[in-house]
């Protein structure tokens, strides 16, 4: 019996390149170069862990984790959808402006990357359809109906999710951030279940060997040791969550004030099939967890999810907007090495009982 254990994605990107790029004084080719040198750097240094699933870091997602997509669209604002965190600090997301919808670039892109350096298996983010709808104004656009927008949406997202599989994607994570969130926004619940629904009809075009290779990460946002909805109810998402159509979901645990509750409600949700990847590492807290901790974390979860339905991960990504500079590289590769040495102590206690 193991517990597999998978990052969620993004890593703090190293001083120099985030300099360079802030400073905007290199060439494309000086760049490219500090890029490579931060993907070749983190696969080294994440595999260094004893990970046996990476990622890249995200170290070339343009700005950030959710619109690297459509960064440098000429069809796009910078004033769209306000996305408000707990100190007050805020990110926005690009107004679309006209037809029609696209993609500038596709994950597998940064994928083939990490390949080049990765001697383990490496998985690959992609943002979710639902978050990307937010890009649609409210007014609509003349000769551009919603419908029209959805149809390209979705199209692009499946694209992006086939060319990672064919790429060779140890798995697809589709980051749902926004899925918390949606409730908070709207407590009526009507917003999150028009996501869950939208990110279905994305999911649906997959086969059902396809969406066990995919998964889906809630969180309560991280950024710059912030959240946007960590004050939202748990309850008020899960049961809807579980309704996605994928076979594995990735779900923030640790920085959860009663981690029971939120046990009790995964259990009575997950379904045959499927696996829960519980946080065991919050991203936002400076102190870093050790690797006792992390098993007990576990070994928690395991009183209420069956341990072969049962995986570990970080709460968050690190470093979800590229210029947060609120934790280091070091403090980054030094949590997910507790990750990693805490799953394996939890696995031989499991195993033992087994």
């Amino acid at each position: 019996m193991m517990i597999p254990t998978e990052p969620i994605g993004s890593i703090p990107r190293p001083p120099a390149l985030m300099a360079a790029v802030e400073n905007g004084n290199l060439s494309d080719s000086e760049l490219d170069a500090l890029y490579e040198d931060a993907v070749r750097d983190t696969v080294a240094r994440m595999e260094a862990t004893g990970s046996t699933v990476i990622s890249d870091g995200e170290q070339r997602k343009y700005h950030n984790f959710l619109t690297y997509c459509v960064h440098g669209s000429h069809n796009t604002a910078p004033d769209g959808f306000q996305i408000p965190f707990a100190d007050g600090h805020m990110r926005r997301m690009p107004r679309l402006m006209r037809a029609p919808f696209h993609y500038e670039r596709y994950a597998d892109s940064y994928l083939a990357v990490a390949q080049r350096y990765a001697t383990v298996a490496v998985k690959q983010a992609v943002i979710s359809p639902s978050a990307l709808s937010l890009m649609y104004p409210p007014e609509g656009l003349p000769g551009y109906s919603r419908d029209q927008f959805i149809d390209d949406l979705l199209a692009e997202h499946e694209t992006e999710i086939r060319r990672c599989l064919a790429q060779g994607a140890h798995k697809v994570q589709v980051d749902f951030t926004e899925g918390r969130l949606a409730v908070k926004l709207d407590p009526s619940g009507e917003l999150l279940s028009s996501f869950i629904d939208l990110n279905n009809l994305a999911l649906n075009r997959f086969s059902s060997a396809e969406r066990a290779l995919i998964g889906v990460h809630t969180c309560p946002g991280a950024d710059r040791d912030s959240t946007h909805s960590l004050d939202v109810d748990y309850a008020e998402l899960l049961p809807s969550l579980f309704e996605l159509q994928v076979g594995h979901f990735y779900i923030a645990l640790a920085s959860e004030p009663d981690p029971a509750r939120v046990l009790k409600i995964i259990a009575r949700h997950l379904k045959p099939g499927q696996r829960v990847f519980v946080g065991v590492i919050d991203p936002i807290d400076p102190v870093i967890e050790t690797p006792e901790l992390v098993r007990d974390r576990i070994l928690h979860a395991a009183r209420f999810i069956a341990p072969g339905q049962l995986g570990s991960t970080d709460d968050c990504g690190f470093s979800p907007f590229c210029d947060d500079r609120s934790t280091s590289r070091d403090t980054a590769f030094a949590k997910i090495a507790a990750r990693v040495a805490g799953t394996a102590l939890a696995s031989a206690i499991l195993r033992e009982r087994a």
